[in-house]
């Protein structure tokens, strides 16, 4: 018999942490249990991923029903019935928040609807006061909007986590940051019908991702109508006496919004938690450190996800729970490969990238970059001013594809497919040999003949 309660103990019921217990459980044979406070399915079902996603088809509705009028639809467009949409959203995350504890259930995994916090190398407390014991103990509780202090406290302020329960949609909206969470934002309060401004304190939106790719979204962001202002940052924030906000720059302006939206970050989920007093490390974010195989400094406790600041990916949290389970419980030393991890962000148009930055494969060695910008046919046949691009990024002695990096409808599902090669090592050469498919924007990808430049 063993001398712990469980062999596993999971704090936190998101995509990496269910995933672990799931395969912990039903595929090794452990004893599981799992707490998680506030809904089954964590931030990426409940209030990221899911939900942001539906909200980037509704507002997409409106462009196309633009788009059918130029092309000769008769079609006549009303306003958006907000609280009609958000009547099926509740009722969309209710439904997957019973699949994904019902899916742990039958799996054998015990789930604490309530919160746990870790009080030594294998104990942990519940809310209700009980003290539990594994073998193991896995953080799985994720990251946590992170609102700048002096704005923090101001009511009705959202984060991305309170966006989606709005009563109703506000005529005007400020949203701050730079980040995909705050571009994609943007993009969906302003083709649901909201005057949208968007203010960022660096030079350009999307830090991080490729140069080429972060002027074309910028630039379609303010063709949507958005006002997207860099270089500016707030000094002051109000909240008015009829509900709305006065908001000061450092360009010197004071403007009213009927709502503020805070999308300036996210950080590990870490605050008390009680991992510090059981020895465990952390970095200055507060994001858990781990070494290859999740595992923490403190040998019984383990962290996937978010909470480790590694990628912040759903997909890369489901892989890092599978690997850890299949490592700790299947006797399988298992670790996550995190290079050419693909990501796209869902502005519209979308974007897609996956590999390395043009400076960043620049920096390791000789480089050519082959590109393209154009128009889609689809869009340019209505007048639209839109454009695509097409970009890769090749190594210049080896060929192999180092990156690549698109902007167009349907770029989140073209990058997912362009990974694999990317992945598998592909070289310019095999894309140059493989035949087109015509007429696609895509076929760009293996049209690009001559470098755009060298480096």
């Amino acid at each position: 018999m063993s001398a712990f309660d469980y062999d596993l103990f999971v704090i936190g019921g998101g995509s990496g942490g269910v995933r672990a217990a799931r395969i912990a459980a039903s595929e090794h044979g452990a004893k599981v249990a799992m707490a998680e406070e506030f809904r089954m399915g964590g931030t990426c079902v409940i209030r990221g991923c899911v939900p942001k996603k539906l909200m980037v088809f509704a507002a997409g509705h409106g462009a196309a029903i633009d788009d059918a009028a130029a092309y000769g639809w008769q079609v006549e467009k009303g306003r958006f019935d907000w609280t009609a949409f958000r009547k099926r959203l509740d009722a969309e995350l209710n439904r997957l928040e019973s699949i994904y504890t019902r899916n742990a259930e039958t799996a054998g995994v015990t789930i604490l609807h309530q919160r746990a916090t870790v009080t030594g190398s294998h104990t942990v407390r519940l809310a209700d006061g009980r003290e539990i014991s594994a073998k193991h103990i896995l953080i799985a509780t994720g990251g946590t909007p992170f609102v700048p202090e002096p704005y923090a406290g101001i009511e009705g302020v959202m984060t991305s986590n309170e966006v989606f329960l709005m009563d109703a949609l506000p005529a005007s909206m400020l949203v701050l940051g730079g980040g995909f969470i705050a571009c994609e934002m943007a993009g969906i309060m302003q083709g649901l019908g909201v005057q949208v401004t968007q203010m960022y304190r660096g030079e350009q939106i999307l830090r991080g991702f490729d140069s080429d790719l972060q002027e074309h979204v910028a630039a379609a962001l303010v063709q949507q109508g958005i006002a997207l202002e860099t270089h500016t940052d707030l000094t002051a924030l109000e909240r008015g006496a009829d509900g709305g906000y006065m908001a000061t720059d450092t360009q010197g302006r004071r403007r009213r919004f009927d709502a503020v939206l805070f999308a300036t970050g996210r950080v590990p989920n870490t605050r008390g938690l009680g991992l510090e007093s059981a020895g465990v490390a952390m970095d200055k974010a507060g994001a858990v450190t781990v070494d290859a195989y999740s595992q923490t400094n403190v040998p019984s406790i383990f962290a996937v996800g978010d909470v480790t600041n590694r990628i912040q990916l759903t997909p890369v949290a489901i892989r890092e729970g599978h690997a850890f389970a299949d490592t700790v419980f299947g006797g399988t030393p298992v670790s996550v490969d995190h290079s050419d991890v693909a990501s796209a962000v869902f502005t519209r148009p979308e974007a897609g990238t996956v590999g390395l930055t043009e400076a960043e494969a620049a920096a390791r060695g000789p480089i050519e970059v082959y590109m393209a910008s154009f128009r889609p046919m689809q869009s340019a046949f209505i007048g639209a001013d839109t454009k695509a691009l097409f970009k890769l990024v090749v190594c210049a002695v080896t060929r192999r594809v180092l990156g690549l990096h698109i902007v167009a409808p349907g770029a989140g599902e073209l990058i997912q497919i362009a990974a694999v090669a990317v992945k598998m090592g592909a070289t310019k050469d095999d894309f140059d040999r493989t035949v087109a498919v015509h007429p696609t924007m895509s076929e760009e990808l293996v049209l690009l003949r001559k470098p755009t430049r060298t480096t």
